[in-house]
């Protein structure tokens, strides 16, 4: 049997914090060691447990979240780390990934995508909310297609990859595309995860930027008429 997941838990929020203790204690491959209300005590705890996963919220007394992860990733850079947040505050996204954040969640995410964060942070790949996703794409200027680079890449993928990314980049969750495509929930995770190995992407902003430079989609306020 393999080790479970050591996670790291900061938000200065006793009843956030006690709620996603619960949606991880069904959890067997994850193990909550260790739970801070600040973002000083988050990194100490951090260097001194070495947790696999930290979950830090963006807005913490002492220090705030992309403050604690940048010195997390400074002390003690094999701790991955993943970003809560409440919606709405997409401003924070840029900042954390580009300090080294392997992952960006709402608060109001469902509990399997928490669990689903986690295992992808600690495997080392970079994972987004769906509604972190759309936030950002709403927020992006119009870019002008580049199809030297990025129409090559999409010509690489299947009929039912171009599907999939056509739709996450819409700002859909894996469900949601499921929904759509008439395919399990699994079914869409798989092709999501040839998606990204194909395109060279780490996570759903960089695939559906690239859709967006590709013209792939419609730009913003464009009627989609009936699908």
């Amino acid at each position: 049997m393999t080790d479970a997941l050591r996670v790291l838990l900061a938000d200065d929020d006793s009843l956030i914090r006690t709620a996603i203790n619960a949606i991880l204690q069904p959890a067997a491959d994850i193990d909550l060691i260790a739970e801070a209300a600040d973002g000083r005590t988050a990194v100490d705890l951090a260097v001194r447990h070495r947790p696999d996963v930290a979950l830090l919220d963006i807005q913490m007394p002492v220090l705030d979240g992309l403050a604690a992860l940048r010195e997390i990733r400074r002390l003690a850079p094999a701790v991955q780390v993943v970003v809560l947040t409440t919606f709405g505050q997409d401003d924070y996204v840029a900042q954390a990934l580009a300090s080294g954040a392997a992952g960006f969640l709402v608060k109001e995410s469902a509990a399997d995508e928490l669990a689903y964060a986690i295992r992808a942070a600690a495997a080392g790949n970079a994972y987004l909310s769906p509604k972190i996703t759309r936030q950002v794409l709403n927020r992006l200027p119009v870019v002008t297609a580049r199809p030297e680079e990025d129409l090559a890449k999409v010509d690489m993928l299947s009929s039912r990859e171009r599907d999939v990314l056509i739709l996450l980049a819409q700002g859909l969750s894996n469900a949601e595309i499921g929904q759509h495509l008439f395919v399990s929930e699994g079914t869409v995770k798989t092709h999501v995860y040839r998606v990204f190995t194909k395109l060279g992407c780490d996570n759903r902003v960089q695939a559906a930027m690239l859709a967006q430079r590709a013209g792939l989609l419609e730009p913003p306020g464009t009627p989609t008429g009936g699908r």
